[in-house]
């Protein structure tokens, strides 16, 4: 007996199971089909990275029924410090008091625990982990998967959320602009002395951008926070081989005191760094998300905030398209993600992009030019303002799951 539900996901990481989730809770079915093992996903040390979830992103984790699980894991956000190498003339991004925080930290691990709880109690989504895709198939009425085990799915839409190396994208024959940014970032734990105070610090060096991002602190009061280290590809191998005091003792150095004393949570990972931007995010009866769609820079940790502006974008269009009796596979329906996602994820891959080159400039001159900038935003509330709602994913048009 055929089992054809409405979406067919490849790729069941955090956007591909939030587009589940929130697809389920507006009464679409769906296949979701994962190469990895769940269990070891959510393994205590698998994986130490963080997320900053901004305002709109919230939102839409409050819309689809999976914030009251999240809450009691993440770090708000009071502020960001943004400053060139800690000199003068940085800018302080502040929320009014009304607007609560400028985005929540959590861990990774949590929000994938969070994602798969829902999933498993929600019967119009059909969860395939630890699968490999060996065929998909796409005609004028239908999509399909065949798994290695000789399963085959089968539903209206196919949607490529596998990530950067999207197979799914790649089969389709969908071009895409790519560069390398020859850096890796530097990913762990601190533990420190001094209280972050729920600030963010985004600091610019001429080798790349080093954030510390507030985490909550551990159960014993010990204060905690995530690093993200941006290095030259041609240093990575040599920082990843420091003894541990040494790594800590560099890290101490860029912080210039601001967390106290510091010490390594947990090891250390590196990612590589690259720019990637599909010139569609569409085709015959498909639709990308998430970096399968856009790959970016972690210079302002908007990269999963982008993906989940897509889960929102698809869903509506998805859902108003069913309202008025169109198939979710209809060509309308695509054209109009495609026309609605373009923009958004055009703009803030650019400015990604830009904020690294400029910032990357080294020299006393270009560092002063920076700061002068700088202190002309930080003396503009209307500048700050757009900046801020920029960030948090407020302007523009905003899908209705991602409004408040």
């Amino acid at each position: 007996m055929s089992d054809k539900r409405d979406l067919l996901i490849l790729g069941g990481g955090l956007v591909g199971m939030t587009l589940a989730i929130a697809a389920a809770r507006k009464g679409l079915s769906c296949h979701v089909v994962d190469r990895a093992d769940p269990a070891e996903l959510t393994a205590e040390g698998f994986d130490g990275r963080a997320s900053a979830i901004s305002t709109a992103s919230w939102n839409l984790f409050r819309n689809i029924g999976i914030a009251d699980a999240l809450e009691p894991y993440g770090c708000p956000i009071a502020s960001i410090a943004v400053t060139d190498g800690m000199k003068p003339g940085r800018i302080d991004f502040q929320p009014e008091p009304h607007e609560g925080s400028l985005g929540r930290m959590f861990p990774n691990r949590q929000l994938r625990l969070a994602l798969y709880q829902a999933a498993e109690g929600e019967e119009l989504i059909a969860f395939h982990p630890k699968s490999d895709v060996l065929e998909r198939h796409r005609g004028a009425h239908s999509v399909s998967a065949r798994l290695a085990d000789g399963t085959v799915l089968e539903a209206s839409l196919m949607v490529g959320a596998e990530g950067r190396m999207s197979p799914t994208r790649e089969e389709a024959g969908i071009s895409m602009a790519h560069w390398d940014y020859s850096h890796r970032a530097m990913i762990v734990g601190l533990t420190h002395s001094k209280p972050h105070d729920n600030v963010a610090w985004e600091i610019f060096y001429p080798a790349g951008p080093f954030a510390l991002l507030p985490l909550l602190d551990d159960s014993d009061g010990t204060h905690r926070s995530a690093l993200v280290w941006t290095v030259a590809e041609k240093d990575a191998a040599g920082v990843l081989a420091m003894p541990r005091d040494m790594f800590t003792a560099e890290v101490a150095k860029r912080t210039h005191g601001v967390l106290g004393e510091l010490a390594l949570q947990g090891t250390i990972s590196s990612y590589p760094l690259s720019f990637q931007h599909t010139v569609q995010i569409t085709g015959e009866r498909l639709a990308l998300v998430g970096d399968a769609a856009h790959g970016m820079h972690p210079i302002a940790g908007q990269g999963l905030n982008l993906g989940l502006r897509d889960v929102g974008t698809l869903v509506e269009v998805l859902v108003e398209g069913a309202r008025i009796g169109l198939d979710f596979g209809d060509a309308q329906l695509l054209e109009r993600y495609q026309k609605w996602r373009a923009l958004d994820s055009l703009m803030v891959m650019s400015a990604t992009d830009g904020l690294t080159r400029l910032f990357g400039i080294p020299g006393k001159l270009p560092s002063a030019i920076r700061r002068l900038g700088m202190g002309m935003v930080q003396r503009t509330p209307p500048l700050k303002r757009f900046f801020m709602d920029e960030a948090r994913g407020v302007t523009g048009d905003v899908p209705e799951l991602l409004k408040g």
